[in-house]
């Protein structure tokens, strides 16, 4: 038998190595430098719009009687309503004239803020309702609830968000941003439909996201299991789902007379904002849910469903150069992935 020579089959794996590892070093040089400009990209758009002088600036396009619709007669689902933006949200609602339902999980904070927007509006058509949105369970006992009531819900404002910065896991087995952020407001979203049907043509779905959405691309790793955990970069990919859900919603429900919209409140006081942002000028509660307000009251021919706003205007979703715009094509698996995890398919 004749025998080959070795030396060429080991020079080849030799070369090809090499490549490889050039190709491996290429590609994390690039994603370094990608990442280092969409944070880059971030800040300068950040500064000069989503500070309180952004607001400001803005503001002076606004139109006054845009915000003087009243609603009486419309039922309104705000969720983390006992503070920061949630709060202010569920106080202008409830200023027009409409029935809101405040979604909370501490029942003493919800009671104690529920009493204060009834003194300060004199709607006394607020109520509490406990519910802890890190908790399928809870959120599937809400809907419930409500569903026995038979109430048409006009507007479903997806507020309550949290930024942990270490890994949480719930007891439902969920990394705890993602649980609130993602399949709270999914599992909410979904089992509201059949009341959101009853209110056609005018009822709507208003998802407040962040501008840390800019910096990330979608993701089908929802629960941060590849690398070291961030939690602020979890967030911003939690943020990132919901602007690409809604796209998504309002492409499936686009004959049911809901309209579907996303928005970014701005560099708001919130804790999340003032830890990730100590430093900068930040907007008032209510400056940061006007937009939310001005979504809930405007004549939905106004509006574009599956857009995302900020300050009373659609705003782009992805940043000049940032590479984010085709992540989008993954939504379908994440709705899969929801579906399987939260056990809730389509209208439950």
């Amino acid at each position: 038998m004749r025998e080959f020579p070795l030396k060429g089959a080991k020079d080849a794996s030799k070369t090809w190595a090499v490549r490889l590892e050039l190709h491996i070093s290429l590609t994390a040089l690039t994603m370094f430098l990608l990442k280092t400009w969409r944070q880059m990209a971030f800040g300068t758009y950040g500064y000069l719009n989503f500070t309180k002088s952004g607001f400001i600036e803005h503001s002076k396009r606004f139109k006054p009687e845009e915000m003087e619709t009243r609603i009486e007669g419309k039922n309104c689902i705000v969720t983390g309503a006992n503070s920061g933006i949630g709060y202010a949200t569920a106080e202008g609602l409830a200023s027009r004239g409409a029935t809101v339902y405040m979604v909370c999980r501490n029942k003493e904070r919800g009671e104690a803020a529920q009493s204060k927007i009834q003194s300060k509006t004199g709607n006394q058509n607020v109520h509490l309702e406990v519910c802890d949105l890190s908790y399928v369970s809870d959120v599937k006992s809400f809907a419930s609830t409500l569903s026995s009531k038979n109430v048409p819900v006009h507007v479903l404002v997806n507020n309550a968000g949290v930024l942990e910065n270490n890994r949480v896991t719930t007891s439902e087995g969920f990394e705890l941003n993602f649980a609130v952020n993602v399949v709270g407001t999914y599992a909410m979203t979904e089992l509201m439909l059949p009341l959101l049907e009853k209110a056609a043509p005018d009822a709507r779905v208003i998802t407040v996201s962040s501008g840390g959405m800019y910096t990330v691309p979608l993701t089908k790793d929802l629960q941060f299991s590849d690398g070291n955990f961030n939690g602020v970069e979890q967030y911003a990919r939690n943020k990132r789902v919901q602007v690409a859900l809604t796209e998504k919603w309002a492409e499936i429900n686009k004959n049911k007379g809901i309209g579907f919209y996303s928005m970014h409140p701005g560099w708001a006081e919130t804790p999340g904002v003032a830890q990730s942002l100590p430093s900068f000028s930040k907007a008032t509660s209510e400056e940061g849910a006007d937009t939310i307000v001005w979504l809930a009251l405007q004549p939905k021919e106004n509006l574009v469903s599956g857009a995302f706003y900020f300050d009373r205007a659609e705003a782009p979703k992805h940043l000049m150069f940032s590479a984010t715009g085709g992540s989008h094509g993954v939504i379908d698996s994440i709705i899969d992935s929801l579906k399987r995890l939260s056990s809730i398919s389509a209208q439950d």
